[in-house]
């Protein structure tokens, strides 16, 4: 879902014709809209690359996958050249945008791929036996506690996984055991 903008299409292009024309600075046109100054870079960039659809809100977010991500983030601490050079380099819209990939980076973080939406979840579990469950347990912790990854590989539902990791942290191995229903007599 895209997001809405504070200014029009209409607006922008007025305060863009200021720059452009000479007419105004940058910095006095962004003190009479009341936004930055790299507010107005960002538009003039973005109306440059693309016109006057490079100023309109998208209806979709833009989708930049981890490589792009990290390349960006990589050129900009190797000194390639300014926030700007570098959204201009890889088509990103906002400055903004590049500066918080660049603060996840450095806090060690990692850049997933945007907008691809989070994973397909089995909804139906699947009864499973007492050493599957134990399997299934030991790979979700190793992967910390990937539940969603651990789901799809073992064909069981999230809330599956989740369950069982959750009574075996909290009662150990003996957790796993499966209480329900009566006990025949032999």
């Amino acid at each position: 879902m895209g997001r809405k903008s504070k200014f029009s299409p209409e607006q922008k292009l007025w305060a863009l014709n200021r720059v452009i024309s000479g007419e105004d600075s940058i910095l006095h046109t962004a003190s009479l809209l009341g936004c930055s100054d790299v507010t107005i870079h960002d538009w003039l960039r973005n109306y440059e690359a693309g016109g006057v659809d490079g100023i309109t809100v998208s209806s979709k977010n833009t989708i930049y996958t981890t490589s792009i991500k990290l390349a960006a983030v990589k050129d900009y601490l190797q000194g390639v050249g300014s926030l700007r050079e570098i959204c201009q380099k890889y088509s990103i819209r906002s400055s903004t945008q590049l500066r918080k990939w660049i603060i996840k980076y450095n806090s060690h973080e990692e850049l997933k791929a945007s907008g691809m939406g989070g994973v397909p979840i089995m909804t139906k579990g699947r009864k499973t036996t007492y050493d599957e469950r134990i399997e299934i347990v030991q790979h979700c912790i190793e992967n910390q506690n990937n539940y969603a990854e651990t789901a799809a590989k073992y064909q069981v539902s999230y809330q599956q996984a989740y369950c069982w990791v959750k009574k075996y942290e909290s009662k150990g191995i003996d957790g796993l055991v499966d209480k329900r229903g009566k006990n025949k007599t032999q």
